[in-house]
């Protein structure tokens, strides 16, 4: 069940065509600080209640990025894994069409689970608007998450987060869970920053090697393979038994629900940074804490999309965007983690005290 409260959500759309087949909506949490940002995933489970609670989030991914958009999420219920490619361009080009009369008045659509710079593409043709969307190809005069700036803002996340734990990065090792989009650049450039990668995963299973892992073998064989578990040499272990592997930094950067109640005094991890979208729950952040093992919200550390997303609205180049990114999460990151000391509460309490007061303080103005 959907909860409202006095940061909305302010406008809940559902749309239907039922020629395509088609079923989708748009979750609108909050206006204060401009029209609404989010992206559109594309699974067969995704629900209004999954949408409005990831649409919250981008309202205060979007605060504490401080930068001039609300919060909202979109989702069109699809298995994209069973549908032809024609058919996975009907769905977006409906959706794209069924939600002109908000689109990009109050809302603003981007990639997310199942979509990229492609489907935005189809999408902004449909609309007839290109500034409907963002992550949009280069050509469009887009800047495509494929990029890789939420994984290049999550590494700048643990960089910081590193310096608060007085842990040298060049002496460090970390594990990533996933290696998409995200966890791909994250690896890439925790690397190049002289941290040792000693585990990763993705859907198959996970690998783990104490001595370290060497990126580029690693890239090779997921390209050629399919598969993080066919590096040869290292342990292999299930793909949930990644978070439990020996590492100074885990990040998180795949499924949501990753860690459970159960896995808390499983975890070796000195610092968690939030790389996907709610890997665990707050009750768990907060056994986390406890335990003196920081973690990292995901509305913090892995803002890079949005911000990009920023950028590309105001015409700004990749060389920009990176620029910003980096600025804006460094930023953001040490704020969060020097009021956590000041006030002694969890990071994710003083990141939501800053974003809801300044969303409160949009509101009033």
């Amino acid at each position: 069940m959907i909860k409202f409260d006095e940061f909305g959500p302010e406008k809940i759309f559902e749309v239907y065509n039922p020629r395509a087949n088609m079923h989708g909506f748009v979750v609108i949490d909050n206006l204060n600080l401009g029209v609404s940002k989010g992206g559109i995933r594309m699974t067969p489970t995704v629900s209004i209640e999954e949408v409005s609670k990831l649409a919250r989030t981008m309202t205060w991914k979007n605060a504490m990025a401080d930068i001039p958009f609300g919060g909202a999420k979109a989702g069109i219920i699809a298995d994209d894994r069973q549908i032809s490619k024609e058919k996975k361009k009907e769905l977006i080009e409906t959706f794209a069409k069924a939600i002109k009369p908000i689109c990009p008045s109050l809302y603003i659509a981007g990639p997310d689970m199942n979509t990229s710079e492609i489907e935005m593409g189809w999408f902004a043709k449909a609309n007839g608007n290109k500034k409907s969307c963002t992550g949009k190809p280069k050509e469009m005069g887009g800047l495509p998450h494929e990029l890789g700036s939420t994984g290049f803002g999550v590494h700048h996340a643990v960089l910081i987060a590193a310096k608060y734990k007085k842990i040298d990065i060049k002496n460090s090792s970390f594990v990533v869970e996933g290696f998409g989009n995200v966890g791909w650049f994250v690896c890439k450039y925790l690397t190049m920053k002289g941290a040792k990668l000693v585990g990763v995963s993705d859907s198959k299973g996970s690998i783990y090697n104490k001595d370290g892992i060497n990126f580029e073998r690693l890239c090779n064989i997921k390209d050629h393979t399919g598969s993080v578990i066919n590096y040869d040499d290292a342990e292999k272990h299930s793909s949930s038994d990644i978070i439990k592997l020996k590492a100074d930094i885990l990040v998180t950067a795949a499924i949501p629900d990753l860690i459970k109640a159960d896995d808390v005094n499983n975890i070796n991890a000195k610092i968690i940074v939030e790389g996907s979208n709610i890997p665990m729950t707050p009750d768990i952040e907060e056994a986390l804490y406890r335990k003196n093992i920081l973690v990292v919200p995901d509305f913090i550390a892995n803002a890079g999309g949005v911000i990009s997303s920023y950028v590309e609205t105001i015409n700004g180049t990749p060389e920009k965007m990176f620029k910003i990114v980096e600025q804006k999460i460094a930023k953001n990151v040490d704020l969060v983690l020097i009021n956590s000391l000041k006030k002694k509460i969890k990071p994710r309490d003083a990141a939501l005290e800053i974003a809801q007061s300044r969303v409160r303080k949009a509101c009033k103005i």
